[in-house]
């Protein structure tokens, strides 16, 4: 790494230092749209990895207002195909910050700019954000499609979030291990820029490993380096900077051999109030001494996060005085489906059988890793891997499933996999996750994403399907505000319940929710019939092209 000195900044230039394989020209990506992934924020700097197919010039303009770039790099030169990691250093803290790139290609005399982006700083404890999260995109085996695929990153971009998180199968792929090439890995990776590209120039991403990526110690193991174990890791770097240990992260400190030095496979960090652990269920997952059927697969005590990682997850929860946790894998113990149908059994919950047996297969560990989520106050568990939405609470940790972004069918997991999830709100639908944090809640949104010709009125792109709190949460509404807007009666509501506004806006929608956050009723008229709704109170929401309002409703 080269420390470099430009006007008005330092910022620190990084060209990854990997074992180059064969490059393959399977993708060619637009630059002027698509070609800088930000990852790594930290409270003073952030990196930005920029992809050029050409010859390329350029150099980055930022500063902390709109439209003015008092800071600048020096100019830099690119390899043809080959990202550069450039690291904005000594950065203001919980600072929104605004940026764009001056670059020519090739002997060109003119700079042409891209529009201007943007990216956050570490927020303060007492901030508010947003983080939006995905799983299993799964373009690689055309599960997921394209065009739905971008239908939902679109959704994460209007949420302004902070920062997003994928929960793995996104690169895949290791549907064949044995002929699968590190040019086949190469492209897989380089694939998925193009479509993160057009957001994640202004949200940073992280990845979170899943099986598909093929980076388990079973392939990692076979023939090294000449496996999609160590390709898959090498790529992964190559084109996304996922966190390592420094003064911000911590995470994974292992060296490992053929130029993948720290494999930056699990992580943490705090943001605002809250701490985020990113594990990794497959780098370590057969146990020692462990015969499996299928090695690439371990089940029950086979399967194991490995004591290194599960004592640093241990000691950063329980170090950690944040007032939320969020904790991420691509699934529970790695692979079967479920979420609490699957936490309470062995390492993860110590149950085998109807009896606890968690000190015998894990002498001196202590307690399973649900129950470091008890005594350490997680408030919610991410996990991918079932393709479909579902949120469980076991012991006061929700366990929330994350849908799949790309299901043009909207059914995939759900028609699957839903029958796991017995005790949750499993619901079908293709979209993301959108996490709003306060000081004091959490509130937790399933997006759902339709493709154009899918979109109703009843069902528009970007409806929230689901939605529930942690926390102490203000639910209620500025009755007076809202008051000048519509009115509702009678309220509480028996047999009908009729609406009055304020304006003269038509095309009105509206929903009525229940506490649980379920729709129980969509409408488009200003008479609405309420006999056959339970008895209970519920949030009317009311959508029109002037304004989203809101009012508490009784049914009694």
């Amino acid at each position: 790494m080269h420390n470099l000195f430009f006007k008005g900044s330092i910022t620190s230039f990084y060209k990854s230092g990997l074992i180059l394989f064969f490059i393959t020209n399977c993708i060619s990506i637009t630059a002027q749209e698509k070609f800088i992934i930000l990852g790594r924020p930290t409270d003073t700097s952030i990196t930005a990895s920029i992809l050029f197919e050409v010859a390329t010039e350029y150099y980055i303009e930022y500063g902390t207002v709109s439209g003015v770039y008092s800071l600048v790099t020096n100019s830099f030169t690119n390899t043809p195909k080959t990202p550069d990691e450039i690291d904005l250093i000594n950065l203001a803290p919980n600072t929104k910050y605004f940026y764009r790139l001056v670059y020519k290609n090739g002997g060109s005399a003119n700079y042409n700019t891209t529009p201007e982006y943007n990216f956050q700083t570490q927020r303060a404890p007492g901030s508010s954000f947003t983080f939006t999260i995905e799983s299993d995109e799964h373009l690689y085996d055309k599960k997921g499609i394209v065009s739905m695929y971008q239908v939902t990153l679109a959704n994460q971009e209007a949420d302004k979030p902070d920062f997003m998180l994928s929960l793995g199968d996104i690169f895949g792929d290791d549907h064949t291990p044995t002929t699968t090439t590190s040019a086949d890995m190469d492209a897989l990776h380089k694939d998925y820029r193009q479509y993160l590209g057009q957001i994640c120039h202004s949200i940073p991403f992280y990845v979170c490993l899943g099986n598909h990526e093929g980076e388990n110690d079973y392939y990692l193991n076979q023939n090294p380096p000449f496996n999609i174990g160590v390709w898959g890791t090498q790529w992964r770097k190559f084109y996304y900077p996922n966190p390592f240990p420094n003064a911000f992260y911590t995470g994974n400190t292992t060296v490992e051999s053929y130029g993948i030095n720290t494999p930056e496979n699990y992580f943490s960090w705090t943001w605002g109030d809250a701490l985020f652990v990113v594990l990794d269920v497959y780098r370590t997952e057969i146990a020692p001494g462990a015969t499996p059927a299928d090695p690439a697969k371990p089940t029950n005590w086979d399967w194991t996060l490995g004591q290194t990682q599960y004592n640093w997850m241990r000691n950063v929860l329980e170090n950690s005085s944040a007032k939320h946790k969020f904790v991420f894998a691509h699934h529970t113990r790695g692979q079967g489906r479920g979420g609490i149908a699957t936490a309470t059994q062995f390492e993860w919950g110590g149950i085998d059988g109807n009896q606890y047996k968690f000190d015998q297969y894990r002498p001196g560990w202590g307690k399973p890793i649900h129950q470091v989520f008890v005594d350490t106050g997680v408030d919610v568990f991410f996990q991918g891997h079932d393709h479909l939405f579902a949120k469980e609470e076991l012991n006061g940790v929700v366990y929330q499933e994350v849908p799949m972004p790309s299901d043009i069918s909207y059914n995939i997991g759900y028609t699957a996999n839903a029958g796991a999830y017995p005790n949750g709100n499993a619901m079908n639908g293709t979209g993301h996750i959108r996490v709003n944090v306060t000081p004091s809640c959490v509130k937790v949104d399933y997006v759902k994403a339709y493709m154009p010709a899918d979109a109703t009125i009843a069902h528009p792109n970007g409806e929230v399907a689901f939605s529930y709190t942690i926390g102490t949460c203000n639910l209620g509404v500025n009755s007076s505000k809202q008051d000048e807007i519509i009115k509702t009666y009678p309220n509480p509501a028996n047999e009908n319940l009729h609406i009055e506004f304020a304006d003269t806006t038509t095309n009105r929608r509206g929903v009525l929710i229940n506490t649980l956050g379920k729709t129980v009723l969509e409408f488009d008229s200003n008479n609405i019939n309420t006999v056959n709704i339970p008895d209970g109170i519920y949030f009317l929401k009311l959508d029109s092209i002037k304004n989203a309002t809101q009012k508490i409703i009784i049914k009694h």
